[in-house]
């Protein structure tokens, strides 16, 4: 007799019950007071980052940022910008980064800080912005740029001291959202694991790029809002309302906007749903089907917005850093740096915000570190799997940790960069995870009594804390400006084009502080050396050859100033900035020429004048002082040319008229 089928609709697959264990390992065990740590050690771990000021990006994306210098008013054109759009334009550039950069909700909020702060319009800064003492003088520790005046750049770089404790906030809200996230959703039976793996992240010293540097918040914005993501998509699977789906919804997007790590929720909601709901395959998928209309509709806008442009940059190994690997070089360094991130999530030591075009050496195929690499992240792909199957709360951590990485690595999509701490900021929640379970199951295993465990296991993340705490605390001083940080870092990287670039620029901003002038020339040196480094990785490194040129000029070596300038018009020929580079050389020439006047030495006048008229024949001031040497030498036709031409630059200008008027009364008085 055959069996009849149940009409019984069959409902989700329940997981086999877990009991609680024995005991907490912690005194504490609520979210109030686990909350509360939480954010106290994060609070402790960068609280001295708020006294940072701009480093690295942070110049191009806030300070020198015209949108987001606007304020509110900014905020449409943020919107509907790639992030780079106001950088490139001022720049003369195109986009030069491979798919462009649409990550609009952080800048957003630069701007509405930028509102309280001061904006700016037509160049000049609104009454909001707090200047002067109450005596009206300049306060020198305001002075940030170190020019003796209050101006524009000033208020902006005082005002990172509030986007630094912003950021801070951030931070700690992330963290608390994050022990909810895992509490009620991965570890709902063991306090004592969410609580710890929390612990973990939050203390990790690989961290300290997106906290410190400012910049850096779409890191932190999206991840809080993946966080949210699943609080609401998990919360709405319970209560079944329309308004929690809503929520889920809106955080998903703004997920997105922040930065596009949201879309590894494709495949981390419904692994979510199928691990800790108890789900089947095909019903975790269908739960995912509302969120695949915002992703449709974020892709729209995004790609309406930034225009997807292949092969972006092909010429600029800065941005296209596998530009000059041969071969299988490029593939087999990639893989290879994948390993990197994960050594520096065991052991974060030495940090660098920089690991550009030689900072990582390219590796071959045959290279023991790119098969270990392979060893390694196709092993964590198998276990994943096995997992799966199981229902384990690893299969998690590991699909957590590599879809972010697979999102950086280089492997499937060009990021324009080799790797970035800041880039593994999301798939480090895997390596907590995995590291918070493993730890108090390895220490339950212990066969010593309830109390020596609870001592290892306390004392070994009081060890961690006390570890990171010195680490975290000591990077985030490196982080205080672009001097501190790119100083320190070329030690950490000293085969970086970019970070030799930067060491040098940063030893020429030494050079100019009041206090470094009995020094000047030995910082002007020593920055030199880090430039010609730079230039002797990478020829084509324009900003070098400007900056090289520059400290040059500051020694008083004109011929040498003009030879690095003339190579950044060879290689960037609409640079905005040649024609006051010329201005600056061309009056260089003529500081000279008015000394040696001065020592009545009128020939080498005159030979200095005419170098400064070939770097800028407009210089109507030249001219001026050219027809000045050529009356005291009494060639009166020359002077008078000299004069003229003055007057055809610039034809009110006082003394020009006054000679050239005296030598043609002369002239007609002669006759």
């Amino acid at each position: 007799m055959a069996k009849q089928k149940s009409k019984h609709k069959p409902g989700p697959v329940q997981k086999s019950p877990v009991t609680l264990p024995v005991s907490s390992f912690f005194s504490f065990s609520d979210f109030r007071t686990q909350a509360m740590i939480i954010s106290l050690i994060g609070l402790v771990f960068y609280f001295n980052s708020f006294f940072n000021e701009f480093a690295l990006d942070d110049g191009i994306v806030i300070g020198k940022n015209e949108y987001v210098q606007e304020g509110f008013k900014g905020i449409p054109k943020i919107l509907s910008r790639d992030a780079y759009d106001s950088f490139y334009r001022q720049m003369n550039a195109k986009d030069q980064l491979s798919g462009g950069r649409y990550r609009p909700l952080s800048i957003v909020t630069f701007a509405i800080e930028q509102e309280f702060i001061g904006t700016t319009s037509n160049g000049k800064l609104k009454d909001n912005c707090w200047d002067t003492n109450s005596n009206g003088k300049m306060d020198p520790e305001e002075d940030i740029n170190q020019d003796g005046l209050w101006n524009e750049m000033d208020c902006i770089a005082k005002g990172m001291h509030f986007r630094h404790a912003v950021n801070i906030l951030l931070y700690v809200l992330s963290a608390v959202v994050l022990l909810y996230f895992l509490r009620n959703i991965v570890f709902p039976l063991e306090p004592d694991m969410a609580f710890i793996a929390t612990l973990l992240f939050v203390i990790h010293p690989i961290h300290t790029e997106v906290v410190a540097n400012v910049k850096s918040r779409d890191e932190i914005m999206s991840f809080l809002f993946i966080c949210l993501t699943f609080i609401y998509a998990f919360r709405y699977k319970e209560d079944t309302k329309g308004q929690t789906l809503l929520k889920a919804l809106l955080c998903f997007f703004l997920a997105l906007l922040s930065k596009e790590y949201a879309v590894t929720l494709v495949v981390l909601l419904p692994l979510a749903f199928y691990l800790f709901k108890g789900y089947t395959s095909g019903e975790s998928f269908k739960s995912f089907l509302p969120y695949t209309l915002v992703l449709i509709v974020y892709v729209m806008i995004r790609f309406s917005i930034v225009v997807l442009k292949a092969n972006v940059p092909d010429n600029e190994v800065l941005n296209n850093p596998y530009l000059f690997a041969k071969g299988s070089e490029k593939i087999a360094t990639e893989i290879a740096t994948t390993l990197n991130y994960l050594k520096l999530l065991l052991f974060p030591h030495p940090l660098s915000a920089d690991y550009s075009y030689r900072a990582i050496a390219y590796k071959n195929i045959g290279d023991l570190i790119v098969w270990l690499s392979v060893v390694i992240h196709v092993g964590m792909i198998a276990t994943g799997i096995w997992l799966f199957k199981k229902r384990h709360v690893l299969c998690f951590a590991i699909a957590f940790y590599l879809t972010n990485l697979f999102l950086v690595c280089n492997i499937f999509l060009n990021i324009g960069a080799t790797m970035g701490e800041r880039l593994i900021y999301h798939s480090s929640l895997g390596f907590a995870i995995a590291a918070a379970f493993l730890l108090v199951k390895g220490v339950r295993k212990l066969s010593s009594g309830e109390a020596t465990k609870r001592l290892i296991l306390v004392g070994s993340l009081a060890i961690l804390v006390i570890a990171s705490a010195f680490k975290t605390i000591e990077r985030n001083a490196d982080w205080k400006n672009d001097i501190t940080l790119f100083t320190k870092d070329v030690e950490t990287v000293p085969n970086s084009a970019l970070a030799n670039g930067n060491a040098g620029a940063r030893y020429i901003d030494l050079s100019e502080r009041p206090e470094n002038k009995a020094k000047q020339n030995e910082l002007l040196m020593k920055g030199i050396g880090y430039l010609d480094k730079a230039i002797g990785i990478h020829e084509r490194y324009v900003t070098s050859y400007i900056n090289r040129g520059l400290a040059y000029y500051k020694l008083g070596d004109l011929a040498k100033t003009k030879e690095n300038w003339d190579m950044v018009e060879k290689y960037y020929p609409h640079y905005p900035d040649i024609p006051r580079y010329k201005e600056i050389l061309s009056n260089g020439y003529l500081n000279n020429a008015l000394r040696l006047g001065k020592e009545q030495k009128y020939t080498e006048a005159i030979a200095e004048m005419q170098k400064g008229l070939q770097v800028a024949p407009n210089n109507a001031e030249i001219w001026y002082n050219l027809g000045g040497a050529y009356f005291t030498i009494k060639d009166y036709p020359k002077a008078l040319d000299a004069w003229a031409r003055t007057l055809q630059l610039n034809p009110n200008h006082p003394q020009a008229k006054h000679g050239y008027e005296t030598l043609k009364n002369m002239q007609n008085g002669s006759k």
